[in-house]
């Protein structure tokens, strides 16, 4: 007992040990290049403080209510027997209690807690993967079950989907769907990019899915229709269940590889976590803060998938 402690603990001595060199040469490599590191230029693209300023639409009265010692109510009445109400600062306050004011004024500001562009990269990210997520998983069932159909129609139309998709480049795939497609069927660019990576991994998900259900006995097939089930409800009952569990890891790393390939949708201007990186590398000129940010909010994500398949699998280990 004592001796499995002891080489387990030298193997975690190794693993620091090497993390540690790690460390070490990225700070060599820094010091040959002679890169100046701003991190303190980061945060604000997560979230930061803005201020809005607050003006009068129409000519009309001001009245002002203190509310406490930082922030003022204002009501402004028009001329027109409209109303508007709302708070600001106090000390931006550009009038004072009954003062007359024009549809040009400033009456005051607010400071406002906003989101930056790297959390709203993020969050169009999410969005993208989840929605192409579920769409490929549609695509994928009904491509994977036309591979195994009999009949010829089907099975040949799901092949050459399958095939094409496949044997062509994503990259090109979102191009030819955003400019050829999208303009033929007058769709945006979010809709687009969508619809292309749900295709793409729809076509990987075909495969998993087919030779999931081709792993399971074909007597199980033979058992479930000699009951009385039809096919639909074979598939449904008894074979796409346990072929449910066989593909949960190979469909877990499709999904991963499909966060990080919706990186590439940027290219058609989707302000993904991938542009909002460009956009602010250009403007701060910290490409590697920026790089090693957006690769550590890439790694998040997929680990989260990760630890959530995981969970998964888990639970279905317990429930045989």
């Amino acid at each position: 007992m004592l001796s499995n402690l002891l080489k387990k603990g030298f193997w975690y001595l190794c693993l620091v040990a090497v993390l540690v060199f790690l460390g070490w040469g990225l700070t060599v490599m820094t010091d040959k290049i002679d890169y100046t590191w701003y991190w303190n230029r980061i945060p604000q693209y997560f979230f930061f403080t803005g201020e809005v300023e607050k003006f009068a639409n129409e000519n009309g009265t001001i009245h002002i209510q203190q509310l406490d010692d930082k922030f003022s109510q204002v009501s402004l009445e028009y001329d027109i027997g409209t109303k508007d109400t709302f708070k600001v600062r106090t000390d931006s306050l550009k009038f004072q209690d009954g003062d007359r004011v024009t549809d040009v004024d400033k009456v005051g500001a607010l400071q406002v807690f906003s989101q930056g562009i790297l959390i709203e990269g993020l969050i169009t990210t999410l969005e993208i993967s989840l929605y192409s997520s579920v769409l490929g998983i549609i695509f994928g069932l009904v491509a994977g079950l036309g591979r195994i159909s009999k009949n010829p129609l089907i099975k040949g139309l799901a092949t050459i989907y399958v095939e094409l998709i496949r044997g062509t480049p994503l990259l090109v795939q979102i191009f030819i769907f955003y400019f050829f497609l999208g303009t033929v069927l007058q769709i945006d660019r979010f809709a687009a990019g969508t619809m292309a990576l749900a295709l793409f991994v729809g076509a990987y998900v075909a495969e998993i899915i087919r030779a999931g259900i081709q792993s399971i006995h074909p007597g199980q097939m033979e058992a479930s229709r000699s009951l009385g089930m039809n096919y639909f409800q074979t598939m449904t009952y008894i074979i796409l269940p346990q072929a449910f569990k066989r593909i949960m890891p190979p469909l877990a790393g499709q999904f991963i590889s499909l966060i990080k390939d919706s990186s590439l949708v940027s290219v058609i201007a989707i302000t993904d976590l991938t542009k909002a990186g460009r956009e602010i590398s250009t403007s701060t000129f910290a490409t590697f803060e920026v790089l090693f940010t957006i690769a550590a909010m890439y790694l998040m994500l997929t680990l989260s998938l990760s630890m959530l398949v995981r969970y998964i699998e888990r639970r279905f280990a317990v429930s045989d």
